[in-house]
């Protein structure tokens, strides 16, 4: 019982830095897709969840450490109004697990004013579509891999 949850606790862990990291880590601990997909969306929602209430403070605290003004063109400010142009939230939250990461997406989502019940929706949203595909498509291909061995 202890194992399983530090299993859990893990997959859920490694995909609040990187969403990737949850289904990897779920192959390797030999949960289910299941199982990996549901920890790793709920890793992506912890990161959510406490960025979301804390992202202005960090922004606040990032512009008063900062010693030279930020680039306002960015590569990746650029990738982001684009999207946000287009998509609003709903294209920023279903390209924060591949794209932007759990810790840039909410932060970004925050940055454009999106009021925290409509981040919570489509970011949970983008995280269980994404948590149960990458976690298949994770299981499947090391099933391949051990059928051609």
């Amino acid at each position: 019982m202890k194992t399983t949850f530090l299993k859990y606790l893990s997959v859920a862990l490694a995909s609040t830095l990187k969403f990737f990291g949850g289904p990897i880590a779920g192959v390797v601990l030999k949960l289910t897709w299941i199982e990996t997909a549901i920890c790793s969306a709920i890793g992506m929602m912890f990161s959510v969840l406490i960025l979301t209430y804390v992202g202005g403070a960090i922004q606040d605290f990032i512009k008063k450490r900062r010693k030279t003004p930020p680039k306002k063109f960015s590569r990746t400010n650029r990738i982001a109004v684009n999207i946000w142009k287009r998509f609003g939230i709903i294209g920023i939250a279903f390209l924060t697990p591949p794209l932007f990461t759990p810790l840039f997406g909410p932060i970004l989502a925050v940055a454009f004013k999106v009021p925290r019940a409509s981040i919570f929706l489509w970011m949970s949203t983008s995280a269980i579509i994404w948590g149960l595909a990458i976690s298949y498509i994770a299981h499947k291909m090391t099933f391949i891999q051990e059928w051609i061995k």
